[in-house]
């Protein structure tokens, strides 16, 4: 299959669909969480959008997509497909910079970043959102959603959120 570079009709509508929030996480949009991998024009007023969810089985799924065909129907796009699209997978480092600032700042520690190539580093140490200390432990694997985890701050004593890295 041969692809094309996108449009400027293709790329405002990316930029569209990107900028709903996320359902679970309104602080991200789905541009920063790094979901929405595409959108085609098909015909005049018909559009094909590639999303990928965080996790398969992801609950959010149903709202992003229903958001997504609103926003692009409020646009005046009459017919907006949101297509599934399972790989490549997700990861958390498909979260922008601008993503992870954001998580940071609402008190939410980001995912760690892989390195582009060589081995991933094996630092367990997560910083408090609150105070910048790695002095943290873990409360719980599971958070208020699945990708999340529960940890608190020794320094500051703080409970917080930890996006998982995946």
């Amino acid at each position: 299959m041969v692809t094309t570079a996108p449009t400027a009709l293709e790329a405002e509508l990316l930029a569209l669909a990107g900028s709903v929030p996320d359902p679970e996480l309104p602080v991200l949009t789905l541009a920063d969480l790094g979901v929405v991998r595409g959108v085609r024009v098909l015909a005049p007023g018909k559009v094909d959008v590639e999303l990928t969810p965080t996790y398969t089985g992801c609950p959010a799924i149903e709202a992003m997509t229903s958001d997504i065909e609103q926003v692009l129907h409020d646009h005046g796009i009459p017919e907006v497909s949101v297509r599934t699209v399972l790989s490549p997978a997700w990861s958390t480092d498909d979260i922008s910079a601008e993503g992870r600032r954001k998580l940071a700042e609402f008190g939410i520690a980001p995912p760690r970043s892989h390195p582009a190539d060589g081995p991933v580093p094996l630092s367990l140490s997560i910083r408090c959102p609150h105070c910048g200390s790695t002095d943290t432990e873990l409360l719980s694997r599971f958070s208020s959603t699945a990708c999340k985890a529960l940890r608190r701050c020794a320094s500051c004593r703080e409970p917080f959120d930890h996006f998982k890295e995946l």
